[in-house]
């Protein structure tokens, strides 16, 4: 059994869909599970609905019904006739998330953005699972709600991993049949939706491959593999070919965008292979990720950050910042779901660079004030550059102006506005 993931980019419009069959119709003698994200940007497109509804807020309907017509647009195209089953289908997800949308929003925005927001990978696998039935792929569509079982942290839910797995091999039989899952959505014990974190689509292919003791991950991308940076942001940008686990989680942490940050671990320790390939060109060699301590070649590799912003937390009577004070603002952190990037600390006072949330950020505040004086600056950009030399980091800050710089022999850090 192997394990394949589809981000959105790949699912984004008809010819996306008909490239994954044909990616599928290349491994014909293998059973597959086939994770699928929401299609192109309908996860932000739901962010927006969950915005408005909570807020109420004019406008929600129509942005639901923007939302089902793309996905109408894609449909349409793959399935001519519409008396085709998946219209009817998707039809009632928009009913259900209509008849959400009317009831009066609870206190909980966490939990109300799980359960609009996880309505995107339905939709999309209702999809694709649909249109490979069409053409002959014999697959079964799974609902990840069911059978990927978390906890009630909503928004960043952990996984129960004994439950999961049990309920995942009960699902999924059949060694060498197709299924097709939603990434990224799971839920708790009273069957309320939970989602694991933003991009967490990776995460659920390491999730179902680790349940299964699968043969391997392949995420399909739209670069040729894991890169030494984001050919958007960085120049001259080169394929690792292989590297460790070690090396990639290393990665995943700073945050390299082509690797879910928790997508490396459960694989890790089953000793399961990862794979990132190109969806525009499957028969390239990609990315190989693996048990080893080679990094192939040894070069710089380049992380930016952005939607970053500089928290400083020091004491009321500027009294030292002491392990008490430190427990106390990383307690809070945790409480709001805040994800720490760098810190520094000084005498008096403590700064961090945090991911900025609109809907957390502002109680994490409210809550500090509480006990600190702080001062907050949203819009921050975080580079950090792993494998760095001298000579290197010289021609990489020339246009740069650095509020915050951070080094180890292995890790340069800057933070710039």
């Amino acid at each position: 059994m192997k394990v394949f993931k589809f981000g959105g980019a790949s699912v984004k419009d008809p010819e996306g869909v008909r490239n994954i069959a044909k990616i599928i119709q290349l491994y014909q003698d293998d059973g597959l599970v086939v994770v699928v994200s929401a299609m192109g940007k309908t996860t932000n497109a739901l962010e927006e609905v969950v915005q408005l509804y909570y807020h109420r807020a004019d406008g929600y309907a129509e942005k639901l019904e923007s939302i089902r017509q793309y996905h109408y647009s894609i449909m349409e195209e793959l399935f001519p006739m519409r008396q085709h089953l998946v219209y009817e289908e998707v039809e009632h997800v928009f009913y259900q998330l209509k008849l959400i949308c009317q009831t009066k929003p609870e206190v909980d925005y966490n939990l109300i953005y799980d359960r609009i927001v996880s309505y995107g990978e339905i939709l999309s696998t209702r999809i694709v699972s649909a249109y490979l039935s069409e053409i002959g792929i014999e697959n079964t569509w799974l609902d990840a709600r069911k059978l990927i079982k978390t906890d009630q942290n909503y928004r960043f839910a952990k996984v129960n991993w004994s439950f999961t797995e049990i309920l995942l091999k009960q699902a999924i039989r059949n060694a060498k049949g197709r299924y097709v899952i939603q990434g990224f959505i799971g839920s708790d014990d009273n069957y309320h939706s939970t989602t694991l974190g933003r991009e967490g689509s990776d995460y659920t292919a390491a999730i179902v491959a680790y349940c299964l003791d699968a043969e391997s991950v392949t995420i399909w991308k739209d670069v040729p593999g894991v890169l030494n940076g984001d050919p958007k942001v960085f120049e001259d940008t080169v394929l690792l070919r292989k590297i460790s686990f070690s090396e990639a989680i290393e990665l995943a942490y700073y945050g390299a965008s082509v690797i879910h940050p928790k997508t490396i671990q459960p694989l890790k320790q089953k000793n399961i292979p990862l794979m990132v390939k190109s969806f525009a060109r499957p028969e390239a060699e990609g990315t190989e990720i693996q048990n080893g301590s080679s990094l192939e070649p040894m070069v710089p590799c380049f992380i930016r950050k952005t939607n970053q912003a500089v928290l400083n937390v020091s004491t009321t009577d500027l009294a030292f910042i002491v392990e008490e004070h430190l427990s106390q603002i990383y307690a809070t952190f945790h409480r709001y779901g805040i994800r720490v990037n760098l810190t520094q600390n000084t005498a008096t006072s403590s700064t961090f660079v945090i991911n900025h949330d609109p809907v957390n950020v502002p109680m994490l505040l409210e809550d500090l004030k509480m006990h600190f004086t702080i001062s907050y600056r949203p819009e921050a950009t975080l580079f950090t550059v792993r494998h760095y030399s001298e000579k290197l980091m010289d021609e990489f800050l020339r246009d740069k102006h650095p509020i915050i710089s951070q080094s180890t022999p292995v890790i340069y850090q800057i933070v710039v506005f």
